[in-house]
């Protein structure tokens, strides 16, 4: 839990505080002066009776009682302490510095866990071990640099990596981009970016508090809080943006099914974030981008005009907003002829609107006002602006701020000139605002955020089953692979569609069976996982003859315990299947089958439950959707069944989290059904199951 003692508390004792100020005990020190802490400070250090000009005690008994203790001495000496202030100093939030527990080995997670249990006696909060710190409105608690202006209206960051904490910040802080609250919480003993990001959203004060979230994490240990948290905060008004390191094949290797082999735990973070609504980023500099986007109100639509004065900025941006779902419409008619007649002659005002490299401070706000006033499809402008070095151009940055305050529309600035115009850039953002040094950077922000969906419905519709009928079968079923007949009496019981088929051992039934079925139909070995590798699919069996002398060979495949039957339908071939993931749940994937899984890897990924707006949504996004819908006067396929059949499996793995891997493949489609033709459950029992 975070305490009021570490958000704001009332007195701090650095633990090895030091006058090395090139060693954390003595930075931290440092960092808490220059910050004009307002409450009483204090330092424990057994040497010495002052440090920085800061009382120190030589016993940690002769400590008065203290809200926050930041702790940077050797981790064997940790546990200790911490219990000590937590017992009897009335100590309820540590920040733990140092390093040397549960990263490093064994020994070191066994004093990682004896500072938890301590902290959880008291409900007190830690933070750490093996981080950077904290930085509140209140106090500076961190060793590093650089320390950030705070200020409400700047970014909340939490990070897993204190090291990346400070480099995001290095970078982002000369772009304009400031912060409010910095949580580097290390090895996470007590709490994660899962915790505080929870904290963030149940005590959420939309007057005050920050609505940019930004989240950098190694490991997602408790997705589920992460998913619940962060798309509430998004429907409360705040945006989010995430890097998540470390993509895993672990799931992948695992999986035995068709569905799992294309599932990761990657996959996996993918689709919770795409749920949640967050922003996914992939580095550093991404990161910045789209939080620098953040920091300017966001817009509706998808038009935006480019303001220049430099040609090949504009058409690369162009090109990487076209390919980001955004658009740069032609302008045209009596308003751009009249907007084209202020400029020098050779300008353009197409869109992007180019006022040459000879473009005035004067004609820039000419511009602005134009599609502030004249232009309504227009829902956003950029304006690159840089230099060649033949004059200064604060005036153009001046006047760029002002028009800024009174825009209609969100203005983007790209100010590539870094080096020349270091003075003009850095004196708009001491204006506190926010520039771009690479259009192609920006271009590609505004796409993630143009791309990434409104958090999904909380508790979707889901259609009614049988129940009762599904648990019967789970609950008479060990882990492993079920039997066929198990398969099709869940689907059944689902109610998805399925091809009407019959298993047996016997060759004496083969023929009374197949009279049920009709000619032509396939046969498939039972038993075998990878039927197809062992010789155990056999197509168009037409007669009598060729049904028994198949049986007999299929019979003598090793590890055949019997046949199917079915008929031989036709259609195209579709896919969905399940793949669950420890903590994360079940992912739900789907798509057209064959090339487009194989080779194209056209899949859609999502996360259960799903509503019926999430699945419409992602069928729209396969590459192959056109097909769905029908092209060159081909029919399209029934789209409402497959639809259908994805949101029955959402509700299927709802009432039977057993399912741990399921594949429908293939789904045969036509333009008026979809039904499964071959399909495979295995189930993962657990005691809690």
């Amino acid at each position: 839990m975070i305490t009021e003692q570490l958000i704001n508390p009332k007195s701090i004792v650095v633990i090895g505080g030091s006058n090395e100020i090139q060693k954390p005990g003595g930075k931290v020190l440092k960092n808490l002066i220059d910050g004009n802490f307002q409450g009483n400070l204090y330092v424990l250090n057994p040497k010495e009776d002052s440090v920085q000009g800061i009382k120190s005690f030589r016993d940690p008994a002769d400590l008065p009682d203290t809200d926050l203790a930041i702790i940077a001495i050797a981790a064997k000496y940790t546990p200790d302490i911490v219990d000590f202030l937590a017992q009897n100093k009335k100590t309820r939030a540590f920040i733990v510095l140092s390093a040397g527990f549960s990263e490093e080995n064994a020994e070191g997670k066994i004093l990682e866990d004896k500072m938890v249990e301590s902290v959880n006696k008291v409900n007190g909060s830690l933070i750490g071990p093996n981080c950077v710190g904290v930085l509140t409105p209140h106090y500076q608690g961190v060793f590093t640099l650089p320390v950030p202006t705070l200020t409400p209206k700047g970014c909340d960051f939490i990070s897993g990596s204190g090291a990346t904490a400070v480099f995001i910040m290095e970078a982002g802080i000369p772009k304009g981009l400031s912060f409010n609250n910095v949580y580097s919480v290390g090895n996470s003993a007590q709490m994660g970016v899962e915790e505080i990001l929870k904290h963030m959203d149940e005590n959420f004060d939309p007057e005050k508090d920050s609505k940019v979230k930004l989240l950098y994490l190694e490991k997602i240990n408790k997705p589920q809080m992460l998913l619940k948290h962060a798309s509430s905060l998004i429907r409360k008004g705040c945006r989010i943006a995430a890097v998540k390191a470390g993509a895993s094949e672990a799931g992948s290797r695992a999986a035995s099914s068709h569905t799992g082999a294309l599932a990761s735990s990657d996959v996996a973070v993918d689709a919770l974030f795409k749920k949640a609504g967050v922003v996914r980023c992939y580095g550093r500099e991404d990161l910045i981008s789209v939080a620098s986007v953040f920091m300017y109100p966001p817009f509706q639509g998808k038009n935006i005009a480019i303001i220049t004065h430099a040609g090949g900025p504009a058409v690369m941006l162009t090109d990487k907003l076209s390919q980001g779902g955004l658009s740069v419409p032609a302008l045209s008619g009596k308003d751009a002829d009249a907007l084209k007649e202020k400029l020098f002659p050779g300008s353009s005002v197409a869109n992007p609107i180019d006022f040459l490299a000879t473009g005035t401070a004067e004609q820039l706000g000419i511009i602005i006002d134009s599609v502030n006033e004249k232009f309504s499809e227009i829902d956003a402008m950029v304006v690159i602006f840089g230099t060649p070095g033949l004059s200064k151009i604060f005036d153009v940055y001046d006047l760029l701020d002002e028009k800024m305050k009174t825009s209609k529309k969100p203005i983007f600035p790209v100010l590539p000139s870094g080096l020349t115009a270091r003075e003009e850039t850095q004196a708009f953002a001491k204006k506190g605002r926010v520039y771009f040094p690479d259009e192609v950077t920006l271009g590609e922000a505004l796409g993630k955020i143009y791309n990434t969906p409104a958090p999904a419905q909380e508790r979707p519709e889901l259609p009614a089953m049988d129940k009762d009928r599904i648990r019967k079968i789970i609950n008479e079923n060990g882990s492993g692979y079920i039997s066929p007949e198990d398969v099709s009496a869940i689907l059944d019981a689902a109610e998805i569609s399925r091809a009407k088929e019959f298993t047996t051992d016997q060759v004496s039934e083969i023929t009374v069976l197949a009279e049920k079925t009709g000619f032509p139909l396939v046969m498939k070995v039972v038993g075998p996982v990878h039927k197809s590798d062992v010789g155990g699919v056999s197509l168009n069996i037409n007669d009598n003859e060729r049904l028994v002398s198949e049986m007999k060979r299929m019979m003598t495949i090793p590890d055949a315990k019997g046949v199917l039957i079915q008929p031989m339908l036709q259609g195209t071939e579709m896919f969905a299947g399940v793949k669950k993931e420890e903590n994360f749940g079940h992912m739900i994937l789907f798509g057209l089958g064959g090339i487009f899984i194989e080779v194209l890897k056209d899949v859609r990924t999502t996360l259960a439950p799903l509503s019926r707006e999430e699945i419409v949504s992602e069928i729209k996004q396969l590459k192959s959707y056109k097909l769905i819908q029908g092209v060159r006067g081909k029919e399209g396929l029934d789209e409402d069944a497959f639809i259908e059949i994805i949101q029955r499996l959402s509700e299927l793995v709802i009432l039977a989290p057993e399912i741990i891997e399921m594949d429908l493949n293939p789904l045969l489609a036509t333009p008026n059904q979809v039904i499964a033709v071959d399909a495979r459950i295995r189930l993962e029992k657990t005691e809690t199951h």
